[in-house]
């Protein structure tokens, strides 16, 4: 690919929809969302709280069915061919998922075998994540032993796994000291850099958002909002490129950034 070539689309969705059922009535989380994610970029997806981020994200990764648009992920049909999708993506929640009373190694491997790596396949990949994610020290502790910052770098690999050409990080780095979570942030640049890794993030750090986004989506009220580069958007509609992403933020939204919650953080 030349200098001037603009990169295929991995994710991309016209009109994509959720609405709930509920008691009171219908309720409309998304409201048709048009999107497009490029190969190798950094999305930053953001909004307040309710706009519909994790419902979106949810959609995207098969977890959640829209009730409207379409979609296709990594080239497969979110609505047709959702292990397609499945197959080609990882996904790291806000809460994690590793089993606490199971040793690091072990978790890995089965995750491996899980999609249906041969058993010294899934081995070596696990000593290949453990390297490149700085677990390889811990590899025979139980997960319950780890650290916040290790235990978000295990989630990780768990993700990365199956070397997905999409990961999907909701809130990846809730709950964890400074230092952690620039360690994370040089693990999203690698994946970037050197594995050509698209990833989509959510988080309410809106300076994590800033520094290592190539471009932001802003949704509110289960629609876009804005879309452009950090700097564009700041220069848009604060005035200056220079100009704070929560000015930014309020400007787009009428609304503050939510605050991150560093010990539940709540679904969106």
């Amino acid at each position: 690919m030349t200098a001037n070539e603009v990169p295929p689309a991995v994710v991309s969705t016209t009109g994509l929809a959720r609405t709930f059922t509920t008691a009171a009535g219908p309720v409309e989380a998304v409201r048709g969302i048009d999107l497009t994610v490029r190969r190798g970029e950094i999305l930053g997806f953001l909004g307040p709280n309710g706009a519909g981020k994790t419902t979106t994200l949810r959609m995207l990764t098969t977890l959640l069915a829209p009730t409207g648009g379409t979609a296709t992920v990594a080239s497969c049909d979110l609505l047709t061919d959702p292990t397609g999708v499945r197959r080609k993506i990882g996904y790291v929640a806000q809460s994690g998922g590793v089993d606490p009373h199971v040793p690091v190694r072990e978790e890995l491997v089965t995750q491996g075998r899980l999609y249906r790596l041969t058993r010294a396949q899934a081995t070596a990949r696990a000593e290949e994540l453990a390297h490149e994610l700085d677990l390889t020290g811990f590899l025979d502790r139980d997960c319950s032993a780890l650290s916040g910052g290790q235990r978000r770098r295990l989630d990780i690999a768990m993700g990365l796994t199956h070397r997905p050409e999409v990961l999907f990080l909701d809130e990846p780095t809730t709950g964890l000291d400074p230092g952690g979570r620039s360690d994370l942030w040089d693990l999203v640049r690698r994946l970037r850099d050197t594995y050509g890794t698209t990833v989509v993030l959510t988080t309410h750090y809106l300076d994590e958002a800033d520094a290592l986004s190539d471009r932001l989506v802003i949704i509110d009220k289960g629609r876009v909002a804005a879309d452009d580069t950090p700097r564009a958007l700041k220069a848009r509609h604060a005035g200056s490129p220079d100009a704070s992403l929560q000015d930014t933020f309020l400007a787009i939204t009428g609304r503050a950034a939510p605050a991150p919650k560093d010990n539940t953080p709540a679904a969106v």
